[in-house]
């Protein structure tokens, strides 16, 4: 029986949720392909998914050895030979930036095409595919031929979907053949923010500012706002030009994409490429002068009205009703 793997991204061996997002769609290419349903991890503690992928029907997890920390070529190198190993059907991998870089890698290893931020899969003898293009903004339908599919799973476009039977998956180490020259480039260190509070990508609340904010200062109150809703402040790529806020803050194509229940925007006009970062959000909340702003046409709420006004109003009406 053939394989379908899912590459996982693990923090301490507990699964991303992009990479559970991919899984979803692997499960899908695995059921129609009639396949096992593997899943890859990389990193001493890789093998620690295992207890966590059962749920979504993962039987087995291949776990890499020889490349602890992150090296972009090694684990596209270690992909590639397990790919070869298992004769695979596909593999299905996060939209992440990891996700695509080893991919890439492993795709370059086997001479195969790779498809990348996919959103729904047509298996067959040829694949149809439906995948976003120029960060989200167009949908191409395409088809993919290879011996074994490469695909990335579209960031936040794909709900985490528990299988209809759990299983209890085996953990089956593979060690490949590296050479030196496979880690000439590879993770260094890890620098943490010194931001206190809830990562940008994983709030369930995210306030954004844009160039309405005005400066600095002007995100005192945004700021508060988010603490009152146990989120995080986000900015535009526009603040972020003018020094207002450090680029961890930035949503956007070439910020972060966030996928909170609810985005508060204020004072940002929506352009494109800010749209990209936030269009997994569940529900967002815009606050601008302009009622023709194009962020107030995709809002499912929207207040026209100055934000130096409303934010503090709202800011003292959820104070009060605590």
């Amino acid at each position: 029986m053939s394989t379908v793997l899912a590459f996982v991204e693990h923090e301490h061996g507990e699964p991303t949720e992009t990479s559970l997002e991919a899984i979803t769609l692997a499960r899908r290419v695995a059921t129609g392909t009639d396949s096992v349903l593997g899943a890859v991890a990389f990193g001493a503690e890789g093998a620690g998914v295992a207890e966590h992928l059962g749920a979504h029907g993962v039987e087995v997890v291949h776990h890499v050895e020889g490349s602890d920390d992150y090296a972009p070529q090694a684990w596209g190198e270690g992909l590639s030979e397990l790919v070869s190993d298992l004769d695979a059907e596909a593999v299905v991998a996060p939209g992440s930036d990891r996700g695509h870089e080893v991919l890439t890698h492993a795709a370059a290893g086997q001479d195969l095409p790779m498809a990348a931020n996919c959103t729904e899969v047509e298996v067959g003898e040829t694949y149809e595919l439906t995948r976003q293009r120029w960060g989200g903004s167009l949908v191409e339908h395409a088809r993919l031929e290879a011996p074994t599919k490469l695909l990335t799973a579209a960031e936040h476009e794909l709900p985490i979907e528990e299988a209809d039977d759990a299983t209890d998956p085996a953990v089956e180490t593979f060690e490949p053949d590296l050479e030196d020259g496979h880690r000439r480039v590879s993770l260094d260190r890890l620098e943490e923010s010194d931001v206190e509070g809830v990562p940008l990508g994983e709030a369930r609340v995210v306030v954004g500012g844009g160039r309405g904010v005005g400066g600095p200062d002007g995100y005192d109150q945004l700021e508060e706002l988010a603490d009152l809703l146990g989120g995080a402040v986000g900015a535009s790529r526009a603040a972020v030009n003018e020094g207002w806020r450090p680029h961890d803050d930035q949503v956007g194509l070439t910020g972060t994409k966030i996928s909170p229940d609810l985005y508060i925007a204020c004072g940002i006009s929506g352009a494109v490429q800010h749209m990209v970062g936030c269009k997994g959000a569940d529900r967002i909340l815009a606050i601008n002068t302009d009622p023709e702003a194009a962020i107030m046409q995709k809002a499912e709420y929207a207040v026209v009205g100055d934000l130096h006004e409303v934010v503090p109003e709202l800011n003292e009406a959820i104070r009060g009703e605590r």
